[in-house]
């Protein structure tokens, strides 16, 4: 398979979910420098005093995002990246925030499906 890029999903209850926009935007722009990413923008939204926040941040090669829900001690972020770049130091990176942090991760290969001979355009196979 030719993947167009790495998309790792995760969850982290931690600290992470109790930081506040501005704390999150600088830890996920650290995250994309050690990924060698090329940040184009960001924009994250407090939810109000004890609350979550949602946030993008916009990479040449694709995105960070992050949702936190403090209440839950609970904080899903994703990162996909395409290029030469390397998505799990991001992670790696997000995650040392706090080393007593419970993560699980699942890693995804994007790419473009491919169809079968035989198939129609309609019936797409996807793979693992």
């Amino acid at each position: 398979m030719d993947a167009s890029g790495t998309h790792i999903v995760f969850e982290i209850k931690g600290r992470q979910a109790h930081l506040k926009a501005q704390e999150l935007e600088c830890l996920m722009r650290e995250a994309a420098d050690l990924a060698g990413a090329t940040i184009l923008g960001a924009f994250l939204h407090p939810f109000g005093q004890n609350f979550g926040v949602t946030g993008f941040l916009v990479l040449a090669e694709s995105h960070i995002s992050v949702h936190t829900w403090p209440e839950h001690d609970y904080a899903a972020f994703d990162v996909f990246m395409c290029g030469d770049t390397e998505p799990q130091a991001a992670v790696d990176h997000i995650a040392a925030f706090d080393p007593h942090s419970l993560l699980t991760q699942k890693t995804i290969m994007r790419s473009a499906p491919k169809l079968l001979v035989g198939s129609s355009p309609r019936e797409v196979f996807l793979s693992e």
